[in-house]
């Protein structure tokens, strides 16, 4: 599951980490972009592949087909095992493949004392290095935003010990396949071998306890990522 995430760096540290040599169509903006608490509806900046290059645009979390509009939220997330023959995502799989570029994301989990509360945490990679979610979008280019627009994170099963976290977990790409799961002439065989088999493992991330208001989508500072309490990893 991937149900709230930060995304506070400029484009140009997730683009050093992905590849400072590569071929962009669209420019990007060096300013950091602030976002310590990314909730589902939001706008936010998908990398995605397009007919003259790549792109960076700001799409909205959450996509569904037009036959599917308004029965229900939109999904913010895609589950891996499903996504490549399932008929919800079609539209999107295999020409969609997108990252979504972040430094982390939040978990919560019941307190066992008391099922009502959950305390939630703060998921990243041991390096602190930049990581990228393995992501479906659709987008059309234009000034004004589309209704047709949106992003899903691919999710996979949690493994070794994540799995005290959240039993589902977001694909996270190295910075090597981020570039193969963009690039079209990867096949549809090839993204989906990445995404079940070559995602980050759970060893790579550290997870800590942080402050419950990160519970409220207007709180957005960067207080919000630091620990509380001991490490759980």
């Amino acid at each position: 599951m991937c149900g709230r995430f930060v995304q506070y760096e400029g484009m140009a540290i997730f683009i050093e980490e992905l590849s400072p040599q590569i071929d962009l169509f669209s420019g990007y903006d060096a300013q950091p972009i602030g976002r310590y608490n990314v909730a589902p509806s939001t706008r936010v900046q998908v990398l995605h592949a397009a007919e003259d290059g790549l792109h960076i645009d700001a799409v909205k979390w959450g996509w569904a087909p037009f036959w599917a509009k308004r029965k229900r939220p939109d999904p913010i997330n895609a589950r891996i095992e499903t996504v490549t023959t399932g008929k919800f995502f079609k539209q999107l799989w295999p020409n969609g493949r997108a990252v979504v570029p972040s430094e982390g994301r939040y978990e919560w989990v019941k307190d066992p004392d008391d099922p009502k509360k959950k305390q939630p945490y703060f998921i990243r990679l041991k390096s602190q290095r930049p990581m990228f979610f393995g992501a479906l979008t659709e987008v059309h280019p234009g000034l004004e935003p589309d209704d047709r627009d949106g992003f899903v994170i691919i999710t996979a099963d949690s493994v070794g010990g994540m799995v005290d976290i959240h039993d589902r977990r977001p694909v996270v790409l190295t910075p090597d396949l981020a570039r193969v799961w963009l690039a079209p002439s990867t096949s549809k065989e090839r993204a989906e071998q990445i995404a079940l088999h070559q995602c980050a493992p759970a060893e790579s991330f550290e997870w800590f306890k942080v402050n419950r208001a990160v519970g409220n989508v207007r709180n957005q500072g960067p207080e919000l990522i630091n620990p509380i309490g001991e490490s759980a990893s």
